[in-house]
């Protein structure tokens, strides 16, 4: 195709109880664009369910398990009791993780604690005074044990108890920082807290408040590594379950993303968007079936559409290519998205890369190996590898149009020797008159001849480089007329006026270099004719429509403006002619380059002694073409990206679209 697929505003009436199925059915089929989200209007439902999906992630990240970052392909709008699933296993996990965090809390208390406390076990001063001397609050007494959980919550973040004895035992050790003194006192007062008397005049810590200490300790760890194995259990136990929550609960916000922004009533959606004209069969068809014919469809073409009539509103673009086009979509799309309706460039740019690159990158076997990684990085290739699959077809098609290239200029892998016997038979077939070479880019390849040859080399993207120019200016007229700006696509620069004093200007010196010509008075009509066109070309089509005045800004600014229009336009078509001189450039450097790795590894082969002494010539030989493939096909890449931003996309990429952008659950999934 090269225009864009056409487009129709649908606009659907959905009732409530359908609408959910409507959505899932438009996020599969990635059908309907409905321009950028407002992310603004959350309605009660999406703040619900991205609460929940929030929730679900923290459990997740508890138990160490990985959700994915967009909804699995199978998965639906979830029910109510696939939400109510998810909120009992939150419970569930949040339940394990504040036993985990308070066990951590106290464990962190209690070693402080006994820190403080063993810092003090040997210091000679009466236990009464520790407190004095130290961080520590510390106060030992008797507790009925059946209090003690309760005492423990009140006082949790603030102290810690510790039994001195077993569980049953009575006898506990309280202890806080000193700043909570006063609310440990007031606390254990509250629970009959009696003090036991510490001999009078003993020296350092108990070793009994030591031992106790300790053992709490051993019990705290008993019971992380408790929490640790139920942990465990779960993560194996609700893994998958959890990864299918949440992409259930992807869809879910998606949809809920979508209905905040759409216009309702109590009962009914109303749901407008763009869609391609030949899918709206199918989706009416499938529309009907789900619904049970419960849902109202309208359909409009862009000219009923007052917005897109006013330029207020700019219908979304989608193009539909094949494989080996579709790779080259990127190259469009990182310069702008073509406006609607107007000619695609993508199949040329597709083609005029592919050569391109290859003219520039001629090598049999350095272009395997872009076919080989174009392979690999395809549909067929490593998994690993899958994150590069845009560049497979790019690749792929590079790889074979620099093995052509390879083939005629000789080369395989830098070697000018390997593919002579081939060149002599295809030379000899054609021509009768067998050649080392069937094209010679290198001056120094040969006597006699070789520079003519590069001359004629240099000529020949010269002209392709014509080729394109002119496709460029083509493509321009063409859609200046579709958009039916006609001043633009007859009188401009990059209109007729400019196309037509382009061509002239080559014809003059094509006949001047091949056929002795020279500059005749004809030729002055032919190029004062489109200068004129140019010059007046406001003027002349304000008369065509009647607009007044003739020179809307006055005499002398016209003057000055056509004087510099003429002048840019001369430059402009000289500079981006020129520009292709680059392409010999490059693919003479290649060669140059080639060249001097080849001779490099010859020399050092014909100087080896042995088998061992060959291991440089190897290795200079597999590094040079490993330097060549990478640092040079990225600069030659460039250089087909540059060509075709400078020198063709700025004669008719004026203005830019709206890429085609349809609603859709999984965005890595991009048709």
């Amino acid at each position: 195709m090269i225009r864009p697929r056409k487009m129709k505003r649908m606009e659907l009436t959905v009732l409530r109880s359908d609408m959910n199925t409507v959505i899932e059915y438009l996020g599969r089929r990635e059908t309907m664009h409905f321009g950028e989200p407002d992310d603004s209007a959350e309605s009660a439902g999406f703040t619900r369910i991205k609460t929940l999906l929030d929730r679900l992630r923290n459990c997740a990240e508890f138990l160490g398990i990985g959700l994915p970052s967009e909804p699995e392909a199978d998965s639906g709008i979830p029910g109510e009791a696939e939400e109510a699933l998810a909120v009992s296993l939150c419970e569930t996990i949040d339940s394990l993780a504040e036993q985990e965090a308070a066990a951590l809390r106290e464990e962190q208390r209690v070693r402080e604690t006994y820190r403080e406390a063993k810092a003090f076990a040997n210091l000679n001063a009466p236990f009464a005074d520790l407190d004095q001397l130290s961080y520590l609050t510390l106060r030992v007494g008797r507790l009925d044990p059946k209090i003690r959980p309760e005492l423990k919550e009140r006082l949790a973040g603030r102290a810690a108890i510790i039994p001195l004895g077993g569980e049953e035992d009575n006898r506990v050790l309280a202890a806080s920082s000193r700043k909570g003194r006063f609310a440990l006192d007031s606390e254990l007062k509250k629970y009959s807290f009696e003090t036991i008397a510490i001999p009078e005049g003993y020296q350092g810590v108990p070793a009994e408040l030591l031992e106790g200490l300790e053992g709490r300790i051993k019990d705290i760890e008993k019971t992380l590594e408790t929490i640790k194995g139920e942990k465990q259990k779960i993560r194996d136990k609700t893994q998958v379950e959890l990864r299918r929550l949440a992409s259930l609960l992807f869809i879910a916000l998606a949809a809920e993303r979508l209905k905040s922004r759409l216009d309702s009533t109590a009962s009914v959606y109303f749901i407008s968007g763009w869609v391609p004209s030949d899918m709206i069969p199918q989706i009416n068809s499938d529309l009907s079936k789900i619904t049970g014919g419960r849902t109202a469809i309208r359909v409009y073409s862009p000219d009923e559409i007052p917005e897109v009539r006013d330029g207020g509103e700019k219908v979304p673009v989608s193009l539909k290519h094949g494989a080996f086009v579709k790779g080259f979509e990127g190259v469009v799309s990182s310069y702008g998205t073509p406006l609607y309706g107007v000619i695609d460039p993508t199949p040329m740019v597709a083609i005029s890369f592919t050569l391109l690159f290859g003219i520039m990158f001629g090598d049999l076997g350095q272009g395997f190996v872009l076919l080989l990684a174009g392979l690999l990085t395809g549909k067929y290739g490593p998994a690993v590898l899958a994150k590069f699959r845009k560049y497979s077809t790019p690749l792929i098609a590079v790889g074979i149009a620099s093995m052509v290239m390879g083939l005629l200029t000789g080369s395989f892998f830098t070697s000018e020797d390997l593919l002579i016997v081939p060149s002599r038979a295809i030379t000899g077939a054609l021509t009768g008159q067998p050649a080392d070479h069937i094209l010679t880019i290198m001056p120094l390849a040969e006597k006699g001849g070789s520079v003519t040859k590069l001359f004629y080399f240099f000529g020949f993207t010269i002209g392709i480089g014509i080729i394109i120019n002119s496709l460029g200016l083509l493509i321009n007229i063409i859609n200046r007329c579709l958009m039916k700006k006609y001043e633009a696509a007859f009188f401009a620069r990059t209109g007729l006026a400019g196309l037509l004093l382009f061509w002239y200007a080559v014809f003059i010196a094509l006949r001047c270099i091949f056929f002795d010509g020279r500059f005749e008075w004809l030729d002055l009509i032919g190029i004062l004719v489109p200068v004129a066109s140019i010059f007046f070309g406001t003027v002349i089509w304000r008369c065509i429509a009647r607009e007044r005045p003739v020179l809307e800004h006055g005499l002398v600014t016209f003057i000055m403006e056509g004087f510099v229009e003429i002048m840019e336009t001369a430059s402009t078509y000289i500079s981006n002619t020129v520009s292709f001189l680059r392409v010999g450039a490059f693919a003479l450097s290649h060669t140059v380059l080639s060249y001097i790795v080849f001779r490099f590894t010859e020399e050092l082969v014909h100087s080896a002694d042995g088998p061992a002494g060959s291991l440089p010539a190897i290795l200079v030989l597999i590094f040079g073409n490993l330097v060549i493939i990478v640092l040079e096909g990225m600069i030659v890449a460039i250089q087909a990206v540059r060509l075709q931003y400078y020198e063709f996309f700025n004669k008719f990429f004026t203005e830019t679209g709206v890429e085609f952008s349809p609603f859709r659950f999984r965005k890595s999934e991009v048709k």
